[in-house]
């Protein structure tokens, strides 16, 4: 994939640049640093390299903070009304957070994501930045970590899975969360893995298409579990989760404090609708899955331990 390198006030600013803590080559920054930036960080827009295809509804856009740290992102601007098909942010959030509930910050497989509301005046040109809603001057952004050396070549191999347990337990990481939230988009672009042969991490990085969507005219592959072993350890924090914590993870992933015209991101409240995913008051922004969407995933759960309990699925 390609990367955007320039200077900015002195710094080489790109995916590759200099930071304490870093996690490893894909992704360069603590999880919970690149959260707190794109939730309420000073975001500034830098530079945008459009999107990997033409028409594509994303965008591949460099960022820059107060502090002068940098870094690329995925930047997917919201339909109208804050969702439509193949346009989901409040999906690409809780992908991101439903893994956190089964596998450590090394092994995530969604890089991370949060969404922002941001006015029109902070997109610079080339962006696309329609209003969000008739009434307030303010854009809802999906913003996803832009993971580096990665392609998307030899992303499932069953001969590989085979022979190396490292890939294997990568391949079944990954095909838990897409089997899990119903990944129902096919394309080639969405699921990627690390260049790096000897630490072959796996990733999900478009995850629109999923929980009760309808399925995209590319395949619904990722949507079924593919892979025939997983991880004993990752089995077992399976196991751990209740339907308490997937609606503390799930019914509320956004939750924005609305002054006037204006937004402010604000601690997660309860669920102000459980029916609907995109909740609006004259006072507050909400976003979440619906109590349906919830219930989904744990039959999901629940049947994919029944699946590795009968041994149709084997853990190592």
């Amino acid at each position: 994939m390609r990367r955007l390198v320039l200077v900015v006030g002195g710094l080489l600013a790109s995916g590759v640049a200099a930071h304490v803590g870093a996690q490893d080559a894909n992704i360069m920054l603590p999880a919970a640093r690149v959260e707190a930036l794109l939730r309420e960080g000073p975001i500034k827009p830098v530079a945008n390299e459009g999107s990997r295809y033409h028409g594509d509804r994303t965008e591949h856009v460099l960022l820059s903070f107060d502090d002068t740290t940098t870094f690329e992102v995925k930047w997917a601007v919201s339909a109208p009304g804050g969702e439509a098909f193949n346009n989901q942010p409040r999906y690409e959030t809780a992908a991101y957070l439903l893994q956190k509930l089964f596998l450590d910050e090394r092994d995530y497989v969604v890089p991370p994501t949060a969404l922002r509301m941001l006015p029109q005046a902070a997109f610079i040109e080339g962006l696309r930045g329609e209003r969000t809603f008739a009434d307030d001057p303010y854009v809802l952004v999906a913003l996803q970590y832009w993971t580096a050396d990665v392609t998307s070549d030899g992303v499932f191999d069953k001969k590989r899975a085979e022979r190396d347990s490292v890939y294997a337990r990568h391949l079944g990481d990954l095909n838990i969360l897409t089997y899990l939230i119903r990944q129902r988009d096919a394309n080639k672009g969405n699921v990627l893995i690390a260049t790096d042969s000897t630490r072959p991490r796996l990733f999900a990085v478009d995850n629109g298409v999923a929980f009760e969507s309808q399925p995209s005219n590319r395949g619904t592959d990722w949507q079924y579990m593919r892979v025939s072993r997983v991880s004993a350890a990752t089995a077992a924090r399976l196991r751990t989760i209740t339907e308490a914590n997937l609606v503390q993870a799930l019914a509320v992933v956004a939750q924005f404090e609305r002054r006037g015209s204006d937004y402010a991101p604000a601690a997660l409240g309860e669920s102000l609708d459980k029916k609907r995913g995109v909740r609006r008051t004259a006072t507050a922004l909400q976003l979440g899955l619906t109590s349906s969407e919830i219930e989904g995933v744990q039959a999901r759960l629940r049947s994919l331990l029944k699946d590795i309990d009968r041994g149709k699925i084997k853990t190592f």
